[in-house]
């Protein structure tokens, strides 16, 4: 076994580039993929959809894999950069992001099974055009409830890295406060999809709910990560002595 170090600006900027990695694959994911393809209360459609772009659907499959691989990484990195703040919190920080990539993988597996539904894969031959085409929007509905039940995860992280910033002198107080309100909107979010009948008749607020504070905190997170971060771990006494990490 060899042991590498990183030091607290890396592990800054690691955590900065994936941030943004996130950003691109999410979007691409998301708004080319899912969303043109899904088509809501109509499974003949989205079956359809997605049988015809298979390769388009395959590649979204992918990004949100690799979305799921990221954030395991920003997990680690983050862990590095804010341990001297405090080793309980960092770590607890840690794993409820290592808990979110965890259940956010089990949703990718849902939509990997909408694709095997919906291009008439031999284990579901039997069921007709009418039971794949049900098949597969329970599969994708399946994907945005686990998805959805992850961000709760997700953002019991935020709010927990957003306290240790605003308690810390690590960075300003006011992008900690920005990260718990975003962590709680997406947990706000989870629960009104969930206990709320008729939630098509809130989506638009929830939308605007969930994406204001997240975009803003989440995007200066990022930029901070990746420009202030490094210059404010370069300056603590303990980045003089690189963490030891066994590979």
């Amino acid at each position: 076994m060899t042991t590498t170090a990183i030091t607290r600006p890396a592990a800054a900027r690691i955590a900065g580039v994936g941030y943004l990695a996130i950003f691109v694959l999410a979007i691409g994911a998301n708004f080319f993929v899912r969303n043109p393809l899904v088509v809501a209360g109509d499974p003949a459609a989205t079956m359809a959809n997605i049988a015809g772009n298979e390769t388009a659907f395959r590649f979204g499959i992918g990004a949100f894999a690799a979305i799921a691989v990221i954030d395991i990484l920003i997990a680690w990195a983050l862990h590095v950069l804010l341990r001297p703040t405090g080793e309980r919190r960092s770590l607890l920080a840690a794993w409820l992001r290592l808990g979110y990539s965890v259940v956010f993988a089990v949703a990718v597996g849902f939509m990997y099974l909408a694709l095997k539904t919906a291009i008439g894969s031999q284990r579901f031959a039997g069921l007709g055009d009418g039971g794949r085409a049900a098949v597969t929007a329970l599969a994708m509905d399946g994907f945005d409830i686990v998805w959805l039940i992850g961000l709760v995860v997700f953002g019991l992280h935020l709010i927990v890295v957003g306290r240790i910033i605003t308690v810390s002198s690590i960075g300003p107080r006011v992008l900690g406060i920005l990260l718990a309100v975003a962590g709680g909107a997406y947990i706000v979010d989870t629960f009104a999809h969930i206990l709320y009948a008729d939630y098509a008749a809130v989506a638009d607020i929830m939308l605007m709910i969930v994406m204001v504070p997240s975009m803003i905190a989440e995007m200066w997170f990022a930029l901070w990560l990746l420009v202030r971060a490094p210059r404010h771990a370069r300056t603590q006494a303990d980045d003089t002595a690189p963490v030891a990490v066994d590979a």
